[in-house]
């Protein structure tokens, strides 16, 4: 990308200053998420050409995962050998350079330690996830430029690449710490869903929940019903046609990069609305029969499945018998949400259904196949999963976590009185298809409620985790219903370009990094100042990832007559203007406070790199 020689550049700056012991030290307080503990040592380590990662046999796939992440950007391959902690410590005697990765029993579920010395780094973690974890701590005391794949052996400078002596014990707050991707709406592919794994790993995020049916797009392959893919994947006329799916072959490579990473991959199976790409590939699903058509814009269908057939019921167990083969999670998210239940009371068979079970209502229904289905999940091991209307609509007796995602978070209680789990997912704090500011130039985002800023959602209420509580974590959400695509963002796909990407990672982040803390720390050890002195060394490492984040507009502060512009990303530049134009990449440098006269207006930007600046953040005499 054009913005790359900057980087490389502002990379070389950053890693000379940091093989000082002030950068260390600033270094050693910016991991995000926090840790619980973390004392600073004496020295540095170095990664060196003897550097070797030693490794429990367990976890040569994480060794080598750490080798793989070093070499591009060092130009070091680092050599593996398999041993014991014990051994690996007797090294330390010898001065020996080496990292090692093993397993303790004494730490909580996803917990580690980082033990770091100018000898030696070692990382012990409860689990494969716990060590993982360790490992991306370690990566984060190195500087930003370690996670760019694209250096290519270009910064091999002695003393580089140098970490400061630390002593790290942390572990997760919350077992469940999510994201959603709604790839239903709009399909990515394989690349991109690498991507956000890798990135959201990265912060200690520990399942991803797809988004995989809806009423524009079936996404999985089901072998039993090849018409899912064939006629439900793909949406529009000809030569505007748009949509995709994941072959379970594919997938089960995803499965398998996602748990490498501690991420577990959620699938969501949505019924009994926002099926339509069913009902389009089987119209005998829905109560009616009649042929329907993709949708191409957004809107919620009135088709249901029919849940007064044996045949539907059929069908959702074998969907959920592949579904279930294929995803080693023990949870299933099977929505739930939006349903309209105008097909019901007017369905013969569904009505022939309440009256069997003396149902009053026809979203009573809702509830008797939730059980249905929660039963059908049990029986292979799993849990149900989905929006909180699969405990609202009729009574759910088989044990189920609900997702909070509309209303107030103390429902959360009322759940729990239910004899059931619930995961936070308030629209109000953590769905990031709202923009973060309206401000002049915002791209399109939804509207239906007000923006979602960083320090909000940071600051969103959540208790501490407790096992005899209802709550198991919170899960962040990235709808596609608004976004703008076909001929309002059309893909070029003789570039072989998909700007989609651009835009969720927009919307994303940098408010990922802020669901990373919220879900990962206790209540009280949460500080925004902190966290936002942490993240100004962050935009550098998510420049490495090569994720296209929202550029956060600098601070405008005017006292005494005399105006101060800082950025809030650490090496950025601030470009501006004071006759009212809009700023661009060649405006005037801001280098030191300055007077506004009567009449200027100050119009500013914070420059990331070249071609990645923020909005404007404006100020007036």
């Amino acid at each position: 990308m054009t913005h790359y020689l900057f980087i490389r550049l502002r990379a070389y700056v950053l890693t000379l200053v940091a093989a000082c012991f002030c950068c260390s030290l600033a270094t050693a307080q910016s991991i995000i998420p926090q840790p619980q503990q973390m004392t600073r040592g004496e020295g540095q380590f170095a990664l060196t050409e003897t550097t070797i990662v030693y490794h429990a046999p367990e976890l040569k796939e994480l060794a080598a995962y750490l080798r793989d992440i070093v070499e591009p950007s060092t130009g070091l391959t680092l050599q593996l050998k398999a041993t014991t902690a014990e051994q690996f410590l007797r090294l330390k005697d010898k001065k020996h350079n080496g990292i090692g990765l093993f397993l303790s029993n004494d730490l909580k579920a996803e917990g580690y330690t980082l033990n770091v010395t100018p000898q030696q780094a070692l990382i012990k973690g409860a689990d494969a996830a716990g060590a993982f974890y360790g490992v991306q701590s370690l990566l984060q005391l190195l500087p930003a430029e370690i996670m760019d794949s694209h250096l290519h052996k270009r910064m091999t400078e002695q003393g580089a690449w140098t970490l400061p002596a630390v002593d790290v014990k942390d572990a997760p707050q919350r077992p469940w710490r999510g994201l959603m991707l709604d790839v239903a709406r709009y399909f990515h592919d394989l690349r991109y869903l690498r991507h956000y794994i890798d990135c959201m790993a990265h912060y200690k995020l520990n399942r991803l929940q797809l988004h995989l049916i809806d009423d524009s797009g079936w996404r999985l392959e089901i072998k039993k019903y090849p018409r899912l893919t064939q006629e439900g994947a793909w949406a529009g006329t000809e030569g505007e046609r748009l949509g995709g799916y994941y072959t379970q072959e594919e997938m089960r490579e995803l499965i398998k990069y996602a748990a490498l990473r501690g991420v577990e991959i959620v699938p969501e199976v949505e019924f009994p609305a926002h099926v339509m790409s069913a009902v389009v590939a089987y119209p005998w699903l829905s109560c009616t029969g009649e042929q329907q058509v993709l949708q191409t814009r957004h809107s919620i269908s009135p088709e249901l499945l029919c849940v007064g057939k044996q045949t539907t019921l059929d069908f959702l167990r074998d969907v959920l018998d592949e579904v279930c083969d294929l995803f080693p999670c023990r949870y299933v998210n099977i929505g739930g949400d939006e349903a309209k239940y105008k097909r019901w009371e007017a369905c013969p068979n569904c009505q022939a259904l309440m009256q069997r079970e003396g149902l009053k209502k026809a979203s009573e229904l809702q509830g008797w196949l939730t059980n249905k289905v929660a039963r059908m999940l049990k029986e292979k091991g799993r849990t149900a999963v989905g929006w909180q209307e699969i405990v609202e609509r009729g009574k759910v007796d088989e044990p189920v976590v609900a997702t909070v995602w509309s209303g107030a978070m103390g429902d959360s209680t009322k759940i729990k009185d239910m004899g059931h789990k619930v995961l936070l997912s308030p629209n109000a704090y953590l769905y990031l298809d709202f923009p973060e500011r309206v401000v002049e130039g915002e791209v399109p985002a939804a509207t239906w409620r007000g923006p979602i800023s960083l320090e909000k959602l940071y600051g969103m209420p959540c208790e501490d985790y407790s096992a005899d509580g209802a709550c198991i974590g919170i899960q962040a959400c990235m709808w596609s219903d608004l976004f703008i695509h076909g001929k309002g963002l059309p893909e070029l796909r003789p570039l072989n370009e998909n700007r989609s990407e651009a835009y969720i990672d927009y919307l994303t982040y940098p408010r990922l990094l802020a669901v990373s803390e919220v879900a990962w720390c206790k209540k009280a050890d949460r500080s925004w100042e902190r966290f936002t002195g942490a993240l100004g060394k962050h935009f550098a490492r998510l420049d490495a990832l090569d994720v296209h984040y929202r550029v956060p507009e600098p601070v405008v502060k005017e006292e005494d007559g005399r105006v101060t512009l800082s950025s809030p990303v650490e090496g950025a530049e601030i470009r501006y203007t004071l006759d009212g134009t809009m700023p661009h990449e060649h405006s005037t440098l801001y280098t030191a406070p300055f007077t506004l006269k009567e009449g200027q207006k100050v119009r500013a930007i914070t420059v990331a790199s070249p071609g990645h600046f923020s909005l404007p953040q404006n100020s007036e005499k």
